[in-house]
């Protein structure tokens, strides 16, 4: 039988016996029926993990008593997903995968053709919803570094900002190479970040900035796909590549 898991901030870890988030209590004690002598798996959402006994259920406050803490190492590559935030609940769907496909940080990005609009108070409410998203997906997939979500940005912005690695544009141009053919030019990289339009891709100005600021198009095979499929191809290719 699995043992179910949770989180617990890194500065909790150092109580004796400390208490799970409001949310996880009642899923602890209201949803899953857990009871006093059970065990669950804690994490940090910084590598740390560990078994741990349940003290106290009480559906606003379970109480946990830690046992020893283990390290999970990092991922072998650092991989980027800068992602044109797509209608409907697709964000939803492509945090959840990005957790599993193993990117360390999303970027929602605002372009030109993006039909989301967000100012920044709706963006920082974005962002925080979409964190927790990759916090839930963490728990349901075993991952213990929880990915960041930053604020969502423009492209313009997202490519003033310093670019470390491989920058690798999502391309319907004639030219573009394979992500695999990519890596192989610049095998020195461990570092990777991908760039993923709306639907109907970015804008011929933006795909311009974009290689202006070093981005490699790479092809995504011989069919248009939708901008949620585009994403998890990507990962799914620099998964299988750099892990």
């Amino acid at each position: 039988m699995s043992v179910h898991r949770f989180y617990l901030s890194p500065e909790e870890w150092a109580y004796p016996e400390p208490t799970l988030g409001s949310e996880d209590s009642h899923h602890c004690a209201d949803v899953l029926r857990l009871q006093v002598g059970d065990q669950v798996t804690l994490f940090d959402g910084a590598g740390s993990v560990a078994d741990a006994v349940l003290t106290e259920v009480h559906h606003k406050h379970c109480r946990v008593r830690i046992g020893e803490k283990t390290i999970t190492p990092p991922l072998r590559a650092v991989i980027t997903l800068a992602q044109a935030v797509p209608k409907g609940k697709n964000m939803d769907l492509i945090l959840q995968k990005a957790v599993e496909l193993g990117a360390s940080t999303i970027v929602p990005l605002l372009t030109r053709r993006t039909v989301v609009r967000l100012d920044e108070e709706d963006g920082s409410r974005k962002q925080e919803r979409w964190q927790q998203i990759a916090l839930e997906a963490c728990k349901q997939c075993g991952r213990n570094q929880v990915p960041e979500v930053t604020h969502p940005c423009s492209l313009e912005e997202f490519l003033k900002q310093p670019q470390e690695g491989l920058l690798l544009l999502a391309s319907l141009q004639s030219g573009a190479v394979t992500i695999k053919e990519a890596l192989a030019k610049n095998p020195e990289h461990r570092s990777v970040t991908v760039l993923v339009g709306p639907e109907g891709d970015f804008t011929p100005e933006e795909s311009a900035a974009a290689l202006s600021a070093g981005a490699i198009p790479v092809t995504l095979g011989p069919m248009i796909l939708r901008a949620e499929t585009a994403a998890l191809y990507c990962l799914s290719v620099l998964s299988h590549e750099l892990f």
